[in-house]
């Protein structure tokens, strides 16, 4: 038998322990749910319809103002001086509030619609993800889909107008299929990986940027390479050397990587002799080393801990090395070939995809991207877990799913991310994804830890429609509800006050808590880092994952992600700085607290809460609370679940505001929605609590009641307004006040007031 290092048995214990204790809570939470009747959402309950946004000038909450009159006015989108941050051409520094947009499939008239909408409720960068190979009839591999390049500049015109950016991304391997013309994939069943490293395939890429990029588009007179509106330009979405689907490679596209292998390896080791001699003799069944037949261990190999010193080891820290700078110098070969040969200015993100284990091999996967200027990842949050059918994609009657909200569970949090010094990061794609009922609490959260830890951009995926999107069919014909949705009233609803803060900078960004240094060898060797982000689960792809060790680092608390940003030099020799984490992360109250002071979370209870000068706010499971007192606000509410921000609109403090947003949300389900309590064996045979859905329901949406009550400490302000979902002022309710103090019941049906 294998030596265990006692140590990491130690800390795997250790976390079980805590994961335990993480999952009774969990347990508690969702059983207070069960707890309540099925109908009560109907019973105390409002329903949301809104009216076609005609965006009215007397509209009082319209954030427009906050984007440029049109994107890229001052030039390119660039690095800040320390290279950390975004930008504008003028040096003057912009903040994104993003959104995955299919809208550039519809007609022009819907995508300025779309435009407006969006620049209404604070976006200013939308991501163009489509698949610039054309699929029809392709026989040279070559030819680019002239409709979705059409259908871009469209896309380009319209958001430019009314100051969005864009990022696009224009290949994606796992939604390509193979065509029977195509000489490529030449034995795998699908295109993953393949861009990496295949001459001729890369070679029909550039030829598809080419054509993308350098002709003129014909709504703006500017070719998409000189088009500063554009901001970021991503080489391919979501696809790995590093990532399972590795072992999809077979046959002659195989062999094809092998013999680049073989030839790397000679020229490492000077010849075939010195790496048999290196590898100590180790050898896979069937290959022929001496006659340059080399094979690759399957990714699981990665996954697990060797001697370093041993020829086994030696090996994989060999093949991981490979792998990794294969994707690194695809990714510098692209830098290169944008900038030189087409001239393009945008800055560039090499990927945004996960690894088969990101406790060993994620920082080989960010540091293959460090040839181009912005890291990305793709991560989402779905409250635990979706079994059905057709859970990919769709909700459906029978579907079974759990409800935890993040509040409960901080170590599943999407921005727990580790950034590279010195390197803007974006999250492409994310969302609180449904049958989730708990959603309100994420653009508060997503806005305030953005802020906290300097992630640059996150991406809520996604909208389909140029305004709201009621409950309705996943793909216009199946009994289904759609699920990867935003434009929905506790998703895209609560954008406003989480844009408007996050965007204009109310809210403290700290110092780094972790930085850590990493030498190059070490990620050959996939060595434990002294910090790393959890497992991610892709619905998609994950199914067969064989990564069964469920393991998590904890050299420093995982927590420490929510403390301030963490960050990551490679190829590095300085020594690590660690702030003391036990002034902020208190495991026996279940509370963490900013380094900045302004954010404390406390996940036993399952609250959030926010304090700055110029925005306050609360999230969770309040009711429990009692009276919640805020620096300058105070909250009352008998709604088990709410998210409340309160924040100024004239950029001044709370307390000498003459115009504040109060926003509430709560929860929705479709009209008629009903689930029961039930207990599964999830695909991995391990036994979930959680609930049934016996029907999914229909339009429209219905919001639990809001029974709140605030005080705020601004005795200037004489008046509320209650706005409908566009904004606009429905009617005014007068305020009690006194010499200090003003306070209102909150509206039981409305998701905004303004206060003057």
């Amino acid at each position: 038998m294998k030596k265990i290092n006692y140590l990491l048995l130690t800390l795997l214990i250790t976390f079980i322990s805590s994961c335990q204790s993480q999952d009774k809570i969990i347990f508690q939470q969702e059983m207070s749910s069960k707890a309540e009747s099925v109908d009560s959402i109907k019973a105390a309950s409002w329903p949301f319809e809104p009216e076609k946004d005609n965006y009215d000038k007397k509209a009082l909450l319209d954030l427009r103002y906050l984007n440029e009159n049109v994107a890229g006015e001052t030039g390119f989108i660039r690095l800040s001086p320390n290279r950390k941050d975004f930008v504008k051409g003028d040096g003057k520094s912009i903040r994104f509030w993003a959104v995955n947009s299919y809208v550039w499939e519809k007609s022009y008239q819907q995508l300025e619609d779309n435009a407006r909408f969006l620049a209404k409720r604070g976006v200013n960068m939308v991501r163009w993800h489509g698949q610039i190979v054309d699929k029809n009839d392709n026989k040279t591999l070559k030819n680019i889909d002239k409709k979705a390049r059409q259908q871009l500049w469209q896309y380009v015109a319209a958001m430019k107008k009314e100051g969005i950016y864009l990022t696009i991304s224009p290949y994606y391997a796992h939604a390509l299929k193979p065509q029977k013309y195509w000489s490529i994939p030449r034995d795998s069943d699908n295109f993953s990986g393949l861009l990496f490293f295949d001459p001729e395939f890369k070679k029909a890429y550039k030829n598809w940027l080419k054509e993308l990029l350098i002709p003129v588009n014909p709504y703006t007179g500017i070719s998409l390479k000189d088009e500063a509106a554009i901001a970021i330009i991503q080489l391919q979405n979501e696809d790995s050397l590093l990532f399972w689907t590795f072992d999809n490679l077979k046959g002659r596209d195989l062999d094809l990587l092998s013999n680049q292998y073989r030839d790397w390896l000679v020229k490492k080791y000077g010849s075939l002799e010195q790496v048999i001699k290196t590898w100590k003799n180790v050898s896979i069944k069937g290959e022929n080393i001496q006659e340059g037949k080399i094979k690759f261990y399957p990714i699981w190999h990665l996954t697990q801990s060797e001697n370093t010193n041993s020829g086994k080891g030696k090996r994989l820290a060999d093949q991981t090395q490979f792998l990794t700078e294969t994707m690194y110098d695809f990714n510098q070969e692209m830098k290169q070939f944008l900038r030189e040969e087409i001239g393009a200015k945008q800055l560039i993100n090499a990927g945004n995809w996960k690894t088969a284990d990101p406790i060993k091999l994620n920082d080989s996967e960010r540091y293959s991207y460090t040839t181009t200027e912005v890291i990305g990842v793709n991560r989402y949050y779905n409250g635990g877990s979706h079994q059905g059918k057709k859970s990919g994609w769709a909700i459906t009657n029978g579907d079974k799913f759990t409800n935890r909200s993040i509040l409960f569970d901080p170590y599943s949090f999407p921005l727990n991310l580790k950034q590279v010094a010195n390197y803007p990061m974006i999250i492409s794609e994310s969302s609180w994804v449904p049958p989730l009922g708990y959603q309100s609490e994420s653009p508060f959260l997503v806005s305030i830890f953005q802020s906290l830890t300097g992630i640059d951009g996150f991406y809520w995926f996604a909208m389909k429609e140029p305004q709201w999107r009621q409950p309705s069919s996943a793909n216009g014909y199946l009994p289904s509800l759609g699920k990867w949705v935003i434009n929905t009233p506790e998703l895209l609803g609560n954008f406003p006050a989480a844009a408007l803060m996050y965007r204009q900078g109310y809210i403290k960004q700290g110092e780094p808590v972790i930085k850590e240094n990493r030498k190059l060898t070490e990620l050959w060797n996939r060595q434990i880092p002294i910090i790393s982000e959890t497992q991610t689960f892709d619905p998609n792809r994950d199914q067969n994952s064989q990564n069964n060790h469920d393991q998590i680092n904890k050299k420093i608390h995982p927590l420490a992600f929510l403390v301030g940003s963490v960050e990551v030099s490679y190829d590095s020799n300085k020594t690590n700085k660690i702030v003391d984490l036990k002034k902020y992360i208190n495991e026996k109250d279940k509370t963490i607290r900013s380094i900045t002071e302004e954010i404390t979370w406390n996940y036993q209870q399952g609250i959030c809460f926010l304090n700055t000068a110029k925005a306050q706010g609360i999230t969770g499971f309040i009711k429990q609370a009692g009276e919640i007192k805020l620096k300058d606000v105070t909250i009352k509410s008998n709604n088990q679940y709410a998210t409340i921000i309160v924040v100024s609109m004239d950029n001044k403090p709370i307390k000498q505001s003459k115009k504040i947003l109060i926003q509430v949300g709560t929860i929705a389900r479709p009209t008629d929605w009903k689930q029961k309590a039930t207990t599964w064996k999830d695909k991995k045979g391990k036994l979930q609590e959680g609930f049934e859905i016996i029907n999914y329901g229909k339009a429209p949406w219905r919001l639990e009641n809001n029974d709140i009550h605030l005080t705020l400490n601004n005795s200037k302000l004489t008046k509320a307004i209650i706005l409908d979902a566009n904004g606009l002022g429905k009617e005014t309710i007068n305020l009690k006040r006194n010499r200090s103090q003003i306070s209102l019941p909150f509206p039981t049906n409305t998701k905004y007031v303004i206060l003057e």
